[in-house]
Formats: C-alpha cells, structure tokens, sequence
C-alpha cells in the first residue's frame, strides 16, 4: 500500500459510521489538575494505569474510532505489558498523536495573540511516533477573541503553520487533523467570533 492509500485508509477508520474520536491527550499538567481535584497524586504510573483503565474498556472500539493521545501514553503499555497503542488496535480503534507543543506570544501581534510551536523536529517525532503505531496527529491552534485578538496576523501566521504540520504529516503517512479553537471565554458576540 503507498503512502497516499495508506492516509486514505486512516482517514476512512476514523469516519466510520457512528463512532468519534475521543480525545485522551491531556497534558500533564492537566491531569494533574484533574487528580489533585480528587486528592490523587498524579505520578507517572497512576497516569498509565488510568490511561490503561479508560482504553482497556470492553466494547469502547463500538463506539470510538481513534483515540488521540499524549506522547507519554503512546510508550505506555496496559496492566498486561500490552503497548497503548496495540491495545486499541485490537479493538478496531485507529492510534492518533498530539503533536504540537503549545503555544507563545505572537512577535509583532497584539497584546494576547498567540501562536502554536512545535514545527521544528516535527518530521522525526513524527516517524517516531509511526513506528510507536500512531496512524494520526492532532495539532491545536487557540484564538482568544477580545476587542484586539485576533489580529488578522495571527490568524494568517496560526493558518501558515497548520498548513505547515499538515504537509510534514502527509509526507510521513500520518493523517493531520486541525483544531482552530475559538475560546469560549469572555464577552464577545458571535459575529466576532466568525
């Protein structure tokens, strides 16, 4: 199978008929909030074992057809020494990745603009992630929409560099999905938001 039947059979996985996408890549910062909320330390095995709880679940391949997880999960392996990755495998459940490294204040943007990094490396963490089992990667783009944000260059820096991710990916057989966020946050109307 060549590379451009290879994204294409990915890409069909994933739209299978009445299943979505869960998305299990908490950072882990995040999670630690989650398991402090609870009084749980978040230590690196208490993650996995959570991780492997949650994706060890009978019949979750019924419902879920890809799975996008933080790169700790990814070199993770269940309570019976099986990889993430292959577990979900074994339920029919398409492995994904989260690829980009956060984001940093936009150079010559408004105060509040931001854009995401992680371009740089990305072609090797992506054959890495490939033979790790990961068939797709998820890059997040955030727009804080206020009475200057975003600026119409963060809009087309932020659009350059998820066209950017999504041409390494292809080119390494991975399928890119791209998530433009617009936050909640705040007290815009939505003709602002559009």
């Amino acid at each position: 199978m060549n590379r451009v039947q290879q994204l294409q059979a990915t890409v069909d996985a994933l739209a299978d008929k009445g299943k979505g996408i869960l998305a299990a890549d908490e950072s882990s910062p995040t999670i630690a909030k989650r398991f402090d909320a609870i009084g749980a330390e978040s230590t690196e095995e208490k993650r996995r074992a959570y991780r492997s709880l949650l994706l060890a679940t009978p019949g979750l391949g019924e419902f879920i057809s890809g799975v996008i997880l933080f790169e700790e999960t990814l070199g993770q392996c269940d309570d019976n020494g099986v990889p993430i990755p292959e577990l979900l495998v074994k339920q029919g459940i398409v492995p994904g990745i989260k690829v980009d490294k956060g984001k940093t204040s936009l150079e010559g943007g408004e105060p509040g603009d931001e854009i995401t990094v992680g371009l740089e490396g990305l072609a090797e963490r992506l054959d890495g992630y490939k033979k790790q089992g990961a068939r797709f990667a998820k890059w997040r783009d955030v727009y804080t929409i206020s009475k200057h944000t975003p600026s119409q260059l963060a809009i087309d820096e932020n659009a350059k560099v998820l066209a950017r991710y999504a041409k390494v990916c292809q080119q390494a057989g991975i399928v890119p999905i791209v998530e433009p966020e617009v936050l909640m946050d705040g007290d815009h109307t939505i003709e602002q938001c559009a």
